[in-house]
């Protein structure tokens, strides 16, 4: 597969900018290489490759890797000393005023940031302004094909029927005095998931009680506690199918092992339901509408609702992530705390709404993926209203 030229440069137009301005040096911008579908090959020099709005790209490259950009369209321009670098730099970049890079002012969006501040003052040296390609990148790497879309909903299914076959297990253990901890319930887990052909980096998450303050506790052997008649259960789980291009599913899902959820539990409960509804609202109307919005306006409405509650303090991680073929993926966030993600939710991505309340001795967190069409968005799964009681 060749780089979608054409279609960077209608972006580029759409977007009022110059060019897109490609740079890595030995395998740092992963993104730029995605984008470009660079094959693989020796690339031990700095090299650029310039996409501009109109007209044909152009490469820059090191005279002793002369081929390191041949599966590219465009003339190629070299150097060998940095004084050739400087001057055919800015023979490439020509008139250019604004450019992209992957570049984050502030580093405000690390995921995008790969671009050194050197290499940066070096452009802007040869003339252009240079601004995030943020936006530009989340098209080409965040959006889903129509396969990828089935292969998240038909992982969805079978993952919502894991979790619930797992608060089902649990209970089943606690009743009949099996002795279960966390650890085993994650392998309970893996092993449907391998009888379902379902497939995760990690995880999952599986914390009772104080061990679901840390929202990224994941049990060992050695530090797993027992699961029993009493304890609070989270269960965050998230997975793909096993082929190749398949996207991720991931949910968090609350659960109570005794017959009547305490009060305790149930209210903090309710509050981070409510942030969850509200962030998920927002999306959907915006989208509905057709009016622009950015992560961070995501993350302030679900945080205000836990502020105004009285939690603020305990809830320190972003709303959401972008969801791709890596369960984090490399488009919006709803992130307006750990990072300001201006980039804007477009059609064809999706993300996670996953607020949480973290107090020393319980945590609670639910969550939902949000994907967004063309003129709606809609939580791709099942939903979470009540904490489970799991021995009613």
């Amino acid at each position: 597969m060749t780089a979608n030229i054409q279609g960077i440069q209608a972006d580029l137009r759409g977007a009022k900018l110059d060019g897109w301005l490609f740079y890595d040096f030995r395998g740092r911008d992963p993104i730029a290489q995605h984008i470009l579908n660079l094959p693989n090959g020796m690339r031990t020099r700095r090299w650029y490759y310039f996409v501009p709005a109109k007209g044909d790209p152009k490469k820059l490259v090191h005279k002793i890797e002369a081929e390191s950009l041949a599966a590219l369209p465009g003339d190629t321009l070299y150097y060998a000393g940095q004084h050739e670098l400087h001057k055919n730099l800015k023979k490439m970049l020509g008139r250019a005023k604004k450019v992209a890079m992957q570049y984050s002012p502030k580093n405000e969006i690390p995921y995008v940031a790969m671009v050194d501040a050197g290499t940066v003052e070096l452009v802007r040296g040869a003339g252009p302004k240079v601004v995030s390609s943020a936006d530009l990148v989340q098209k080409y790497e965040a959006c889903w094909s129509a396969e990828q879309t089935e292969s998240h909903f038909s992982a969805g299914v079978i993952i919502d029927r894991i979790v619930s076959g797992a608060f089902e297990h649990a209970a089943k253990c606690v009743r009949e005095k099996i002795a279960l901890t966390e650890y085993d319930l994650k392998q309970w887990i893996l092993k449907e998931f391998e009888a379902a052909g379902i497939w995760a980096e990690e995880g999952p998450d599986i914390a009772v009680n104080a061990h679901a303050s840390d929202p990224h506790y994941g049990p060992t052997a050695e530090s797993a506690a027992p699961i029993g008649e009493g304890d609070l259960l989270l269960l965050d789980v998230w997975g793909k199918k096993k082929t190749p291009g398949s996207v991720y599913y991931d949910v968090t899902w609350m659960s109570y092992l005794g017959a009547r959820v305490p009060e305790k539990y149930a209210k903090v409960f309710t509050v981070v339901r409510e942030a969850r509804d509200k962030a998920v609202d927002l999306i959907r109307t915006h989208v509905a509408k057709g009016k622009p919005l950015q992560g961070w306006q995501v993350d302030q409405a679900a945080r205000r609702v836990i502020e105004k509650a009285g939690y603020g303090k305990y809830f320190f991680h972003r709303t959401g992530h972008s969801i791709g073929e890596k369960v984090h993926g490399n488009g919006a966030n709803m992130d307006g705390l750990e990072t300001h993600d201006a980039r804007h939710l477009i059609p064809h991505t999706c993300n996670s709404v996953e607020p949480g309340i973290y107090l020393p001795e319980f945590g609670v967190r639910t969550e939902v993926n949000v994907y967004i069409d063309e003129d709606e968005a809609r939580v791709t799964g099942a939903v979470q209203d009540e904490i489970l009681a799991l021995l009613s």
